[in-house]
């Protein structure tokens, strides 16, 4: 038996929007580190923080002020700094943060970091929402990483990030690809998003027989009106099952224990990867 604990830290925003990107950067680095600290001390083993998790959520604005906010991945001071915390807990640490890839173009990203403190890789997100109060394409240009599975020192890791989670192709790829446990770290509010919140993860991790960690930030952002971020992080198993919840409104770290036993159980008693019929799938590519 394969027993692994995960932890996903939830927050709302220190300070406010008045500020520079730089000075809320130290206030939510700042914020997250006893979180971390705690993540460590109680044994978590693989810990991922919400979408880009040490700034605001500056969609809803159209302002050049938050450019710079970028930081480069692997080498900006952030993810130095959860190089360093990961190396002392053994801890890998998913760091969802704004980088930069040259000037001008920016992308909404994970860094993961393994257990010994090496960097592995990142993931971009790949599918940017324009709509209403969701600028995102302003700011973030669509990632262009692929699917790529991180073998940590725990797990096969994926990464889908807020809005990926609506298109089911993305989870499917990772799964394929060999991930275990894939995380989704989010910024959605109140509205038609919290009904599915609790409704696409868990298929996913049905259809594709892992576990999911999905965490999201709490409180609301002035001076933008887009409603209130609900928390309720959670972890998913492979049968569907929430197996641990946080509140709608506190900063809060979970944890959870997965069995990745149970990911083999699940597929072998669920066989959708030997009956899917990716032979006959050739139009949802060519539409």
């Amino acid at each position: 038996m394969a027993i692994v604990k995960g932890g996903l830290i939830q927050m709302g925003l220190k300070g406010d929007t008045s500020m520079s990107p730089a000075e809320i950067a130290k206030r939510m680095n700042d914020a997250h580190i006893p979180y971390i600290e705690k993540a460590g001390k109680d044994g978590v083993q693989v810990l991922c923080l919400q979408e880009v998790f040490n700034q605001p959520y500056f969609c809803p604005s159209q302002d050049v002020k938050w450019y710079a906010a970028v930081e480069k991945v692997p080498d900006g001071p952030t993810v130095k700094l959860m190089q360093e915390y990961a190396k002392k807990y053994s801890m890998v640490i998913v760091v969802p943060i704004y980088e930069e890839d040259i000037t001008g173009v920016y992308y909404n990203t994970a860094a993961v970091i393994d257990a010994d403190g090496k960097y592995l890789g990142k993931y971009r997100k790949t599918h940017i929402p324009q709509v209403a109060g969701f600028y995102e394409k302003f700011f973030f240009k669509p990632g262009n990483s692929g699917w790529p599975v991180f073998h940590t020192a725990y797990c096969k890791l994926g990464v889908y990030i807020c809005y990926d989670r609506h298109f089911p192709e993305g989870w499917r790829a990772l799964a394929l690809n060999g991930a275990e446990y894939i995380v989704n770290p989010s910024a959605t509010v109140a509205g038609l998003s919290q009904y599915l919140w609790e409704l696409e993860q868990p298929a996913a991790a049905v259809a594709n027989g892992c576990y999911i960690g999905a965490v999201n930030r709490v409180g609301t952002e002035a001076p933008w009106n887009i409603g209130r971020f609900y928390g309720s992080a959670y972890f998913v198993n492979p049968r569907g099952k929430i197996i641990a919840k946080a509140s709608e409104d506190k900063d809060e770290l979970i944890t959870a224990e997965m069995d990745w036993d149970m990911v083999r159980e699940v597929r072998n008693l669920w066989q959708f990867y030997r009956d899917r019929r990716p032979e006959t799938y050739g139009t949802l590519t060519a539409i």
